[in-house]
């Protein structure tokens, strides 16, 4: 045997001791999280030698035989932890959730967010001692955030570290954090199965919060953080353009039909009679568009500002389209606390371009729902809307509610730095939305 056979030998070797070792890592976290059972076992082991220690994309766990060797001489501690740190990357969506934010922000974030998670837990087997920084680190998250989830981290790093020096202060950070390489998600990004994977983990996700709260309650309940950062993660998730859209109404406007034009029949008249066509086009079509609608603002100390403003920018991106508006349309923008503190009615794109031009919040008493509702209920029954579609309260949720259903459609809209669920009585939609939501929804008009 030569030098080439024998090195082909050793590698295969390695290749082989590592499978093995990660089998026996995904066995030992299912001893003691048996909710992760379809996570553990849904990453392919992957042999790549330009791979940093370990990473994934989704589909495959990607090892180095050599450095795996290496580290699990050193403990399975580490091995166990790298393992689950890669699954919670991908049930949260960090491989595919970076949009446009900035990346090695991004990448820290997520890293955060998952140790944040497994270091909750109390399993022997991923335990490890945490030294002054991560503790402080945590502290901080817990300080700022409601929930701990990458997409929280990655706002409170660019308020704490703005600009490139940021990420240089941030580098111990980064180094505290590391346990996988991230390289293959920027190429998972060109794999035209990446939407199928995300359905996947999504399903699994699913799953696995379903088995959290029945079957391994207990189990789960060591560790908090995991089961917030599932609950926020799996919340449904909307196209707010669309979203808005159900609120249109169906009508006739005065408008050529183009649809119904039939240019063969047309065009037949026209060359038998001289200028007198067969068939004309209808004069009415019927389309969906905004007619009478309300906005509700909560003003209340509890709801900020800047969220207030873009909540209403993204929404004016949409209503200001040509398409939005009949020729005829009403939208009360009402702004209310504890009680009404002002109702600007737009009828046109003008006057809501004016109005988002000189917005500011008037209010901040306290929160009660029930005052808006009786008021739009009096322009109800005084005539006020030809056809009151629906109603959209902005809002953070922690208020009193009607107690009777209205005879529109309500939602109640939550754009929440941080994911924190809230009741909202059975008869009204809940909506809740990250800034990111409304950006990505691309909301520049129809």
């Amino acid at each position: 045997m030569n030098a080439l056979q024998e090195q082909e030998k050793r590698q295969l070797k390695e290749q082989e001791l590592g499978k093995e070792i990660l089998r026996n890592a995904r066995n030992e976290l299912y001893l003691g999280m048996r909710f992760l059972d379809v996570a553990l076992s849904s990453l392919a082991f992957t042999p790549e030698e330009a791979v940093d220690g370990v990473g994934c994309d989704g589909r495959c766990l990607y090892f180095h035989p050599g450095i795996l060797l290496e580290r699990y001489k050193e403990g399975r501690v580490w091995v166990n932890r790298a393992y689950l740190h890669m699954i919670l990357h991908c049930l949260f969506r960090h491989i595919w959730g970076r949009r446009e934010r900035e990346d090695r922000r991004w990448h820290l974030a997520c890293d955060i967010a998952a140790e944040y998670a497994i270091d909750g837990f109390l399993q022997k087997s991923i335990r490890r001692r945490q030294d002054m920084l991560r503790k402080k680190v945590y502290q901080i998250c817990q300080s700022r955030l409601k929930v701990v989830t990458a997409q929280g981290i990655y706002r409170m790093l660019e308020e704490m570290f703005p600009g490139e020096d940021g990420m240089i202060r941030l580098s111990h950070w980064e180094a505290e954090f590391y346990a996988d390489d991230h390289s293959k998600w920027k190429q998972n990004q060109k794999d035209p199965r990446q939407q199928q994977m995300q359905q996947r983990w999504d399903d699994i996700r699913d799953r696995m919060q379903t088995e959290m709260e029945t079957f391994s309650k207990e189990a789960s309940e060591e560790s908090k953080s995991l089961a917030e950062q599932v609950q926020a993660e799996n919340r449904q998730r909307y196209d707010y353009k669309d979203f808005l859209r159900k609120f249109s109404v169906m009508r006739e406007e005065i408008r050529v039909d183009m649809d119904t034009f039939d240019y063969i029949f047309y065009h037949y008249g026209i060359s038998l009679y001289g200028n007198m066509p067969l068939i004309e086009p209808q004069e009415t079509k019927e389309i969906k568009k905004i007619q009478d609608f309300v906005i509700v603002i909560d003003t209340s100390m509890s709801c900020k500002g800047e969220l207030v403003k873009k909540f209403l920018e993204e929404t004016y991106s949409v209503l200001s389209g040509t398409e939005s508006f009949f020729q005829k349309a009403k939208i009360h923008i009402i702004q209310c606390d504890d009680r009404i503190q002002q109702d600007k009615v737009i009828t046109n794109r003008e006057e809501l371009e004016e109005y988002m031009s000189h917005f500011q919040i008037i209010g901040q008493g306290g929160t009660d729902f029930r005052p808006a509702f009786a008021y739009v209920n009096t322009l109800v029954e005084q005539g006020a809307f030809e056809k009151l579609k629906g109603l959209i309260y902005f809002t953070d949720g922690y208020g009193t509610y009607p107690a009777a259903m209205p005879l529109y459609e309500t939602a109640f809209v939550f754009l929440k730095e941080d994911y924190q669920d809230v009741d909202v009585p059975p008869w009204a939609i809940k909506l809740i939305l990250e800034p990111e939501d409304l950006v990505d929804a691309g909301l520049e008009g129809d």
